[in-house]
């Protein structure tokens, strides 16, 4: 199986840039989207084969998420089923016979840390609530988690210790994320690969210099290691400041 991950920064201007070419061309069994940054009726998308499922923000033009899959799923549930986090569309939720296929858009600590307290609360709601899965069956999540987890993650972390995305808090969090059964399948294959980003600043000419994060990953529970194939980033694509990212895993 192939699965894709992407935060296209707004779908409608994606559209204009390729989106539903790249879309087709990849032919993913299951393709994620995060920060679609649209309400319903805005735009339609139509990919013949594929079953679609979104979940839009409540304030207009803001976060939201999407999933494509060519499989229908026993179960659909949109958000944590917590009130205080499931108004910002960041989380959907396929249930299939043997696994969990969740797309999530992690809240992003923003300048001067201004959201980094409830970043902390989010990050323990949603681990408990891939962990509560994962005690069922087996889990995949992919998306924008807004980290880059360790040094080699990012092209400039002596600057940014202390910067949204790479705080001692926000990468602690992954850590014990990890620690509680779940694998970052890029790094499984590839714990060395250095100057592999998937998100650019569209300041500074970030992207032609490759200053750039990885911070858009899957993560599977440990129970799928023998079924990882390989974990690619994409980042010949555009249309975006994130490239995609995937995942092939023998389902």
């Amino acid at each position: 199986m192939r699965l894709i991950s992407w935060n296209v920064n707004g779908i409608r201007a994606c559209v204009t840039k390729g989106f539903e070419d790249y879309f087709k061309e990849a032919d993913a069994d299951i393709f994620c989207i995060q920060e679609s940054k649209m309400q319903e009726g805005q735009l339609e998308l139509d990919f013949p084969g594929y079953y679609q499922y979104w979940n839009y923000a409540e304030k207009k033009g803001y976060s939201g998420t999407a999933i494509f899959t060519k499989q229908e799923p026993i179960n659909v549930t949109y958000g944590i089923g917590i009130e205080e986090h499931d108004h910002e569309g960041r989380v959907i939720t396929l249930e299939y016979e043997n696994y969990y296929m969740i797309t999530v858009y992690t809240p992003n600590s923003q300048n001067e840390l201004k959201r980094l307290d409830y970043r902390m609360t989010w990050e323990d709601a949603f681990r408990d609530y891939l962990k509560e899965l994962a005690s069922k069956k087996s889990v995949i999540v992919c998306g924008d988690m807004n980290v880059a987890h360790n040094e080699i993650d990012l092209k400039n972390p002596k600057t940014n210790r202390k910067n949204a995305g790479f705080t001692d808090e926000e990468r602690s969090k992954m850590t014990e994320l990890l620690g509680s059964g779940f694998i970052d399948t890029f790094r499984y294959f590839y714990p060395d690969q250095t100057d592999i980003y998937s998100w650019w600043s569209y300041r500074f000419k970030a992207r032609e210099k490759n200053a750039g994060w990885r911070i858009d990953y899957f993560l599977t529970s440990e129970d799928l290691k023998d079924k990882l194939v390989d974990a690619k980033i994409h980042t010949e694509i555009f249309g975006s400041d994130h490239c995609p990212v995937e995942l092939e895993i023998d389902l």
